[in-house]
């Protein structure tokens, strides 16, 4: 099994910030790409965000604005950095690599957990 492994999470109120890491093999971490992706109970997993090889990052429309994601690539680690946090964003959150045609490359791991609530 190729998995990262995903820590950070916990229990934060509306409008805190936490910030999630993610150690990934070095065989998905430095091909093309490193996604933040979240499942929240009964929906499907959302796409988060997105940082390249080069440094380029994406975010989805609900977190643009409030996530910051980052790379070290002498640790093999990805960021996110989430601010302004909302009950919405409580979700079980995931990080995986990706080539430039867009396939996964790993696993799914166990994911870091991030609830907000007051």
């Amino acid at each position: 099994q190729v998995q990262p492994v995903e820590s950070g999470g916990g229990l934060v109120q509306p409008g805190g910030s936490l910030k999630l890491s993610c150690v990934a093999p070095g065989r998905i971490f430095s091909i093309y790409a490193m996604d933040w992706y979240r499942q929240a109970p009964g929906k499907q997993r959302e796409w988060v965000a997105r940082i390249t090889n080069s440094g380029t990052t994406n975010y989805g429309d609900s977190v643009k604005g409030r996530f910051t994601m980052s790379r070290d690539n002498t640790k093999n680690t990805v960021y996110l950095q989430m601010n302004n946090l909302k009950p919405e964003d409580t979700a079980v959150y995931y990080c995986n690599g990706l080539n430039n045609l867009g396939r996964l490359l790993g696993d799914w791991g166990q994911g870091t957990q991030v609830t907000v609530s007051s």
